[in-house]
């Protein structure tokens, strides 16, 4: 019988297992894409100066392990239309692989435009779109993938000129939004309205929209109201200014403008009978 003089420790193992992660699983065109990793065998040793090949996409970069059989690579500044991306990694050193792979999402709204864009920037459409179309005579798949690529150029270019002159619904509202600024600057110039609420162009045509029967009822009572609040807002400062509290200042304001029900009840009888009363004196009188 024979037996192995080797450790199962010790046994050569030929493919590698890798622990694969990209730093930011969600980014935006434009980030730098970082990928990194480690590498060991199926006994979870760790091997120094592995050959790491990353890969997303038409883009590849190289990495080299450390002692502890770590890895980082990087994409940067990654300009891709928005969508899903998968990363694959190989690592080989002295005959033994391996192969892991994971994905990363670039976000934002993918346009014709971008689409197009990300089509037109692969290593192959490059190619054909730098060669001539003579070049492919006798080579009929090289004469599709000529045409298909102009095709596709062709398309981007008019999809960019669209993109940049704005749609009848934009000139429409933009229209809109000009004319309706106008007309605003106009009734200012017009009416020259004051601030406040009891005052200004607003304040008038309310009163003049109003019952010629109720006006003067309606003028006193507002009157009224916007003497309390002037009373209030007075109380409220000087007690802030002789070193009051803010709910003390807001307690007395509050209770200045709060007009209970049973005053505008009386307010509005006392009305009722001045009113009453020339027309009654007149009548006599006659």
């Amino acid at each position: 019988m024979l037996f192995s003089l080797i450790q199962t420790s010790q046994a050569e193992l030929w493919e590698f297992v890798i622990e694969l992660n990209v730093e930011k699983p969600e980014i935006i065109s434009g980030d730098t894409v970082v990928v990194t990793g480690r590498v060991v065998d199926h006994a979870y040793k760790a091997t120094r100066g592995v050959e790491v090949l990353v890969r997303t996409g038409a883009d590849t970069t190289k990495a080299f392990t450390d002692p502890n059989g770590m890895f980082r690579a990087e994409f940067k500044d990654f300009q891709r239309v928005p969508g899903t991306y998968t990363v694959n990694v190989i690592a080989s050193w002295y005959g033994m692989t391996g192969l892991a792979s994971t994905e990363f999402l670039v976000k934002g709204d993918s346009t014709p435009v971008s689409i197009l864009q990300q089509q037109l920037s692969t290593e192959q459409a490059i190619k054909y779109l730098s060669a001539n179309e003579s070049d492919f005579e006798k080579d009929p798949i090289g004469q599709t993938l000529y045409k298909y690529y102009h095709g596709l150029l062709n398309d981007l270019i008019a999809e960019q000129k669209e993109a940049m002159q704005p749609n009848e619904d934009q000139i429409f509202v933009e229209q809109q939004r000009r004319i309706s600024e106008a007309l605003r600057k106009q009734a200012i110039e017009d009416y020259q309205p004051g601030g406040g609420m009891f005052e200004g162009f607003k304040y008038d045509n309310y009163i003049q929209s109003l019952n010629p029967e109720i006006q003067d009822m309606v003028t006193d009572q507002l009157n009224y109201t916007k003497n309390n609040v002037i009373k209030a807002q007075k109380a409220r400062d000087e007690i802030l200014a002789n070193g009051g509290t803010y709910e003390e200042a807001r307690q007395a304001y509050l209770d200045l403008i709060s007009i209970p029900k049973h005053m505008i009840e009386q307010f509005n009888e006392e009305y009722l009978e001045e009113s009453k009363v020339p027309n009654g004196n007149q009548t006599s009188a006659e």
